[in-house]
């Protein structure tokens, strides 16, 4: 993909890290595959590990895999299926070299079969063709959303609440696997249920160790590719399961005022257990009083960047009281927003709120080197509540709202040596639009990235956006106002000085 020339110079000399860029009118689009698709058969998978952490309100796994290409010819293809009930649900899918993750991440896109079809699957492209008789390591990490069923589905206010998984003991691959293993992280060692598998292995599976079970090792060199063994298991998880409906986050830059002020608006539910009798306040309050876990939402704590001022925090309602800002005291610390909704939010139930900040332009803004009128921001792609059970967002959609006059808009996703739990430019939509404020002349530019799926994990990712913007591009609105104000002086005059008396002739 080509790279703008502003972004050479921002990766070349103020970013060390490797970076994904894209144009500004990428869109998202999806490979169609006829029904009976089946991927090459010229890899074969010598060892499998999958690691699978459900501490947080959402599934996430991490796979490292031995490949090698056993075909005659270099290949550089490399299929990743996904159930079709399952593959809506992915989020932030990464792949890596194990052996060289600095390297950086590797194109993957995502492709689907007809509607009939049980898979659908990604395509990686390696770097560089793998030789034949070559091996890869791989790193494949992703989050998968919206998979977790709370079992039962209705408790009582005061009960425990239990989720359940379902996945399959052998990993879905699309080529022959000659080894591998399934370890689960669970968030405690209450474990009511699980499925115990019979023929897969000699000896107990799943293996307990506190709270990592672990299906395998199996030998599965004989085992047609696709095959799947589905487990279940169900767990005691005492925290809410908080997804996002809708996040959209507006930041806006005012060079006149040197100030980046960020909004978010969020549309929020709790996916666990709902409860099977009316809420009792009286209850509510004894139990929070003698600190009792509870599957109801009580706080979210929003970290900030340092030298963040001026938070707020409203709802549908209005302005809400129940909220405490913790500056970072220290230089280079990040402060805290804790916030507390008018009421706890239990299994089933939605809250809408929305808070904002400010920050000095200045530590987000730079000027290109070499150039007098291009311009660097980097700021957070989202940011977001950190709280221990983890958030899931269906949608999101980020608009930076550039000052009037900006133009030539580029921007890009910083990518490091580790997960920054953002998927590949195909996935994320992007829309270049004006947005009208008070006293615009032209509407100032307006830079709209769209993305589903995603985790907290993405909180770590950041966006760079490159602009031109000159001296008269930040004149133009004064500029207007004063001819416009002094149209109006001279028209008053003008009136004014008129004679509309009545004489006599």
């Amino acid at each position: 993909m080509r790279l703008f020339a502003a972004a050479a110079v921002v990766c070349g000399l103020l970013l060390p890290s490797s970076v994904v860029c894209a144009e500004s009118d990428l869109s998202s689009t999806r490979v169609q595959l006829p029904n009976d698709f089946t991927p090459p058969q010229v890899f074969k998978n010598l060892n499998l590990l999958r690691n699978t952490n459900l501490e947080k309100g959402y599934v996430r796994e991490t796979v490292d895999v031995v490949v090698e290409n056993v075909d005659d010819k270099p290949q550089r293809e490399y299929y990743l299926p996904f159930p079709a009930d399952v593959f809506g649900k992915i989020g932030g899918l990464e792949v890596r070299d194990k052996k060289s993750p600095e390297k950086g991440r590797f194109d993957a896109e995502a492709i689907e079969t007809d509607s009939s079809n049980d898979i659908n699957y990604y395509v990686v492209q390696f770097p560089d063709a793998l030789a034949p008789s070559s091996q890869i390591t791989l790193r494949i990490s992703y989050s998968v959303l919206s998979s977790l069923s709370p079992l039962p589905a209705t408790i009582h206010q005061s009960e425990q609440q239990y989720l359940a998984y379902t996945f399959s003991a052998y990993a879905l691959s699309a080529y022959p696997v000659d080894n591998q293993k399934t370890k689960l992280k669970l968030p405690s060692v209450n474990v009511p249920d699980y499925t115990t598998t019979t023929g897969l292995k000699s000896g107990q599976d799943p293996e307990r160790q506190g709270s990592v079970y672990t299906y395998g090792p199996y030998e599965t060199a004989k085992v047609a590719p696709g095959t799947q063994y589905p487990v279940t298991v169900r767990y005691e998880f005492t925290k809410p399961v908080l997804t996002a409906h809708l996040l959209e986050r507006d930041i806006e830059v005012s060079h006149w005022g040197g100030n980046l002020a960020t909004e978010e608006r969020y549309w929020l539910r709790n996916n666990g257990s709902q409860l099977e009798k009316q809420f009792s306040r009286l209850e509510w309050t004894v139990s929070t009083y003698q600190g009792f876990p509870t599957s109801a939402l009580r706080e979210l704590t929003f970290p900030l960047k340092p030298g963040s001022v001026d938070p707020y925090f409203t709802d549908d309602i209005g302005n809400v009281s129940t909220s405490r800002f913790r500056p970072g005291k220290v230089p280079n610390r990040d402060g805290s927003l804790e916030l507390r909704p008018r009421f706890p939010i239990f299994g089933g139930w939605n809250y809408s709120f929305r808070i904002g900040w400010n920050n000095d332009l200045s530590l987000f803004l730079r000027k290109a080197i070499g150039s007098s009128g291009t311009y660097i921001l980097k700021v957070p792609f989202i940011e977001g509540p950190k709280n221990p059970e983890g958030i899931q967002y269906e949608k999101v959609v980020v608009r930076v709202i550039l000052p009037e006059g900006a133009r030539n808009v580029q921007w890009e996703t910083i990518n490091g040596a580790t997960s920054n739990g953002l998927p590949s430019l195909s996935q994320i939509h992007s829309e270049l639009n004006d947005h009208k404020t008070f006293m615009d002349t032209l509407g100032r530019t307006a830079l709209t990235l769209t993305i589903e799926n995603l985790s907290d994990e993405a909180r770590s990712s950041e966006l760079l956006i490159s602009y031109d913007y000159t001296l008269w591009d930040g004149l133009r609105k004064p500029v207007t106002i004063t001819a416009g104000l002094f149209t109006v002086f001279v028209a008053l005059w003008f009136v004014g000085s008129l004679d509309v008396s009545i004489k006599k002739r």
